[in-house]
């Protein structure tokens, strides 16, 4: 059976310029695939990785040479297997040896080289019908959050609010916060229509965690998780308007 994409989103990953040249040049030429991107090692490929699901980007395969400097194919593939949607894996090695470690990792191909470009073909093929039948395309649903050599997948539906930091926002969730590089329009522009609601130039919150809307001293405010956050003058009437749209005729999220 067939995945719901049209076309791949894959990453070539070799510590090798000249088979890294031609292992992207080869894949760019498969009319299955709609992009290539490529990361000259397992270190700059897991930072690529984590900067595409920073960005909402979808991956679907990673095709990667298992003896690399630094972070190898298998140790890169074995984080992988950690993040919320991993992309599936395609070893492309001139190291036999492997296989087996490469299957037990659930590789849906190992390619030997040099690459003839009709096995390719053939690794792209078992990377289609790899990919889940009823999954549905867009972006990831999580936020990666860098925490001492560690990074942590932070789910959007546990974020009660973001705040603007000049360059960074800080997400407010129930387990504590975290500061990521992007800025709160981003954010915002990432996460429309998903239930997010401006309230202040430097906040955006959380509908499904909102507990209740309040004058406090003359100030409109908002009771999201534990925390009191003011709403400007300017954004008042747009907040009580979307979150009555909101919640009208539905009952409350559980938890909130």
């Amino acid at each position: 059976m067939g995945n719901v994409w049209a076309m791949l989103r894959v990453l070539a990953v070799d510590d090798e310029t000249p088979a890294l040249a031609e292992l992207a040049r080869l894949l760019r030429q498969d009319p299955r695939i709609e992009h290539v991107s490529t990361a000259s090692g397992g270190v700059r490929a897991l930072q690529d990785m984590v900067a595409m699901i920073g960005a909402g980007e979808r991956l679907d395969g990673l095709f990667l040479e298992i003896r690399m400097a630094g972070l190898d194919g298998l140790d890169l593939a074995r984080l992988v297997a950690g993040f919320p949607r991993p992309p599936r894996l395609v070893f492309v090695t001139a190291h036999e040896e492997c296989a087996v470690q490469a299957f037990d990792l659930e590789a849906v191909d190992y390619v030997l080289k040099p690459v003839r470009a009709d096995r390719l073909a053939e690794a792209v093929r078992r990377l289609e019908a790899a990919l889940p039948a009823a999954a549905a395309p867009g972006p990831e649903d999580v936020i990666p959050v860098e925490l001492g050599g560690r990074t942590r997948f932070v789910p959007r539906q546990s974020v009660w609010f973001a705040e603007a930091r000049g360059d960074y926002v800080r997400l407010h969730t129930v387990d504590g916060s975290y500061l990521i590089r992007m800025s709160l329009a981003a954010l915002e522009r990432r996460w429309s229509g998903a239930g997010f609601i401006r309230i202040h130039r430097s906040t955006l919150v959380s509908a499904r965690h909102v507990k209740e809307m309040r004058f406090d001293g003359g100030r409109a405010v908002l009771q999201v998780g534990t925390e009191t956050l003011p709403i400007s003058r300017r954004h008042t009437r747009q907040v009580r308007e979307q979150l009555v749209r909101q919640f009208q005729g539905r009952p409350p999220a559980a938890g909130t």
